[in-house]
């Protein structure tokens, strides 16, 4: 039986790979998602959906699935410093505050809706490769091979393959998809979950070189992480939890709560590099993480997946229905999506770092904690509500400028 040609072959079925074939399939398009993965399954993850992402769930009618049950709502967001604590909400696009499931449920929910939007779903197969056109000029994608188990290998076609394949993109790898504007890691974290802990809400702590966050999801949980500089990785990867328990100790009220809580799971650790890369090319693009990817630790990279998703599934759904030409359609998915992050791109970075605060940054902080206001709009930076230039340049803030 000959193979169809597909519309859109997603590689890739999570947060950003499952909302792009939904969106395309929702739009009449034939599209092919496909991961190795078998869900529900649990992958690396903040959890964390700030309002943005809730705003996306909200438009394509997911929300009620992702925040049924058990799932506490986050209105909280607090900045323990040491000297001074800021709190404040992130409230914005309609929300009051955030939620953070487990991957285990959220990826299903998406996965599902691709499936019932129409788009065929394939759980464990692998990808192996992709299919050029050989004797076109530019070479083209035009579909990829690949395996279920250890099935015999398969070809399938495409009008386009997008990679939505994670930062160890094989789309992103095969094509050659240049990276711009790159940062090598600069923290690496570990995180478990907890019985008994006790959080309601998203509690960081940040000392000298060191950062602590928690949060509550699923279950009566809390997800608790703890990060230190990429220079002390290979120094502390060998006692992990002793490390880890070293840096809850740097918050002594944290240390006391946690000696009456229990662990339930392994420690599970990572670190990622920050780039941009290029995220279009002849028959192929990229999504959420393969094409964008920054630190962890302001927690972005779901409802950046999301947002990415909707941007490229609009521009691939103009070139497919001959509203516009591929190149152009894709050059400005790539110039709205870096338009969009950029700022948080550096100031994620800068962040990251764990370095301790200069003068003049304590000095900001000391006027953000004189105000509910301003620290609401610090919790909202955080949140991806407000950019930091907007946040900064509030009057409000100006004796921190000396």
């Amino acid at each position: 039986m000959p193979n169809k040609t597909y519309d859109a072959i997603v590689v890739g079925a999570r947060c950003a790979g499952a909302p792009t074939a939904m969106l395309l399939a929702r739009r009449g398009h034939r599209v092919l998602l496909l991961d190795r993965a078998h869900f529900p399954s649990d992958t690396v993850s903040t959890h964390l959906i700030h309002p943005p992402g809730l705003a996306a769930l909200d438009r394509w009618g997911l929300l009620g699935r992702v925040t049924a049950g058990d799932l506490p709502m986050i209105t909280t967001y607090s900045f323990d410093l040491g000297p001074l604590t800021l709190a404040g909400s992130p409230a914005g696009y309609g929300f009051s505050g955030s939620y953070a499931p487990r991957r285990t449920v959220l990826d299903k929910i998406l996965v599902d809706a691709a499936m019932e939007a129409g788009a065929e779903v394939r759980e464990g197969f692998s990808v192996e490769e992709l299919v050029n056109g050989g004797d076109s000029a530019d070479n083209a994608v035009t579909g990829i091979r690949g395996r279920e188990h250890s099935n015999p290998q398969i070809t399938e076609h495409a009008r386009v393959v997008i990679g939505a394949d994670g930062a160890h993109s094989l789309v992103a790898r095969s094509v050659g998809a240049a990276s711009y504007a790159e940062k090598p890691k600069l923290q690496a974290s570990y995180y478990t979950y907890w019985s008994g802990l006790g959080f309601d809400k998203f509690e960081t702590f940040l000392r000298p070189d060191r950062g602590i966050a928690g949060w509550p999801t699923h279950d009566g949980l809390t997800l608790l992480i703890c990060g230190w500089p990429m220079r002390e990785f290979e120094a502390n990867r060998t006692d992990v939890e002793g490390e880890y328990l070293a840096t809850v100790a740097l918050a002594p009220t944290l240390a006391e709560r946690i000696a009456s809580a229990t662990r339930v799971e392994r420690f599970v650790g990572t670190a990622v590099p920050n780039y941009f890369r290029t995220p279009y090319g002849p028959g192929w693009a990229l999504v959420g993480d393969a094409g964008y990817l920054k630190d962890f630790i302001t927690a972005q990279g779901i409802q950046d997946a999301f947002q990415d998703a909707e941007l490229c599934a609009r521009a691939v759904d103009e070139t497919l229905t001959g509203q516009r030409p591929f190149e152009e359609a894709m050059r400005d998915y790539q110039e709205a999506r870096d338009g969009r992050v950029r700022e948080m791109y550096e100031f994620t970075a800068d962040f990251a770092r764990l370095e301790p605060p200069t003068p003049e940054m304590q000095q900001m902080f000391g006027a953000i904690a004189q105000q509910q206001e301003t620290m609401d709009g610090f919790a909202r930076v955080i949140a991806g509500v407000t950019t930091p230039s907007e946040f900064f340049s509030d009057p409000a803030l100006a004796p921190a400028a000396g």
